[in-house]
């Protein structure tokens, strides 16, 4: 960052003259500024990338959370059009589990053949018996209509018997083939429901397995899209359908995305002047305000501690299209935080924060007073002071003496 110089006062050369020239005498006075209105120029410096404000996502595709291998791809950058395959993926994954419904389909044939004869043999014998039974309840009933004069009685007795104990069998004969039957319709219900999940599931594989290449649907930039790590596609590396592998940026409507560090990021607000250019190319320099600046400062890394924070920046049309400038383009900036021909302004170590506001030593008849101040314009080192100080005021740049009899202690912040 950069400030305007300001004047240092006689007071203070003095007292450095007179350390530097008789070391053995201390310092009388305190080092302070006069104060006196100077340009004041503050300056933030930043680095971002180059980003569209509209943009259309490209998914991998297959089906939801399905594996995939990506085997070839178009470069990140390059420009493509409409129906270009932009990346191959393989499916080792898919092609197996098809290969498992395709022999799970066979099995579950096989399986519901082998149901359908034991039906038919259990069916069969059945049949056989009912056929058996019928015949000998022909015989017995063949006699009942005749003169049991001509019988014996036990002869009577006993086809009477047979008749009675074929009923009955004839009767758990049949219910055993109805049983048969119901059993069969079950059994095969169960072999249909298998065989409509294996052939679904086949169906879904081959879907699949259909999936594997990406189209661009309009013309663009294709850029990569980083994942949680920050790191973009690689040849051979594990993807899964439906996340985000590149966008085609809409390069009509450009803005510049920075992040400063929390700690330099002060004095930063929207609608402030930033130049900026591409890294390396100081020549293309252009011009925007700043549309955007975030609430609070967050760790851009895992491992980093250090919070920065995010701002954006208009990018005039003009320029992108004259410079061929493109997303994903790294850029160095500088955002003006004060640009003022005549201003007063302090260092942060001249000044007090407390919760009522800020505040200044002022040296006057060779003691310390207290003074409230309004600041205007911040930067990392330097404030200015809009209201409070006048020009020809002493200030003491390091709160370091008694204040109205009280020990000062200082605590000059950015």
């Amino acid at each position: 960052m950069k400030a305007g110089r300001l004047p240092w006062t006689s007071l203070g050369v003095t007292a450095l003259l007179g350390i530097a020239g008789c070391q053995s005498e201390p310092a009388s006075e305190p080092v302070t500024q006069v104060m006196q209105a100077a340009p004041l120029q503050m300056s933030i410096f930043a680095t971002g990338q180059l980003r569209a404000k509209a943009s259309t996502p490209l998914l991998i595709p297959g089906e939801q959370w399905s594996q995939r291998q990506l085997i070839w791809m178009v470069e990140d950058g390059s420009p493509v059009h409409a129906g270009d395959v932009v990346a191959r993926f393989g499916a080792p994954a898919s092609e197996l589990e098809l290969s498992k419904a395709l022999l799970d389909l066979q099995r579950n044939a096989l399986a519901r053949g082998g149901a359908e004869d034991k039906l038919r043999a259990a069916k069969g014998r059945v049949d056989v018996d009912l056929a058996d039974v019928d015949t000998s309840l022909g015989i017995v009933r063949r006699y009942q209509g005749v003169d049991l004069d001509m019988f014996a009685r036990n002869d009577i007795l006993d086809a009477l018997q047979d008749e009675s104990f074929l009923t009955g069998k004839q009767a758990v004969l049949s219910w055993q083939r109805a049983r048969a039957t119901e059993r069969g319709a079950a059994e095969q219900a169960v072999y249909a429901s298998q065989r409509a999940s294996f052939d679904l599931q086949a169906q879904q594989k081959r879907k699949d397995l259909d999936a594997l290449e990406l189209r661009a649907p309009n013309d663009g930039i294709l850029v990569l899209s980083t994942d949680w790590s920050d790191q973009k596609p690689q040849l051979g590396g594990v993807q899964w359908a439906g996340q985000e592998f590149a966008t085609l940026p809409d390069a009509s409507q450009l803005e510049l995305e920075l992040s400063v560090p929390a700690s330099e990021a002060q004095g930063a607000t929207e609608g402030a002047t930033v130049q900026f250019y591409p890294r390396g190319h100081p020549e293309q320099v252009a011009e925007g305000t700043l549309t955007w600046v975030a609430s609070g400062a967050k760790a851009m890394q895992r491992r980093n501690p250090i919070k920065f924070l995010q701002m954006r920046v208009s990018v005039p049309q003009e320029a992108a299209v004259t410079h061929a400038w493109v997303p994903g383009q790294s850029f160095d900036a500088r955002i003006s935080v004060a640009d003022k021909p005549a201003a007063l302004s302090l260092p942060n170590t001249a000044l007090r924060l407390t919760e009522s506001g800020a505040e200044v030593q002022v040296w006057e008849d060779g003691e310390a007073h207290r003074r409230r101040v309004e600041l205007g314009a911040r930067s990392a080192a330097r404030s200015e002071v809009t209201v409070g100080l006048a020009e020809g005021d002493v200030v003491l740049l390091m709160a370091s003496v008694d204040v109205d009899g009280e020990a000062a202690t200082g605590e000059g912040t950015p």
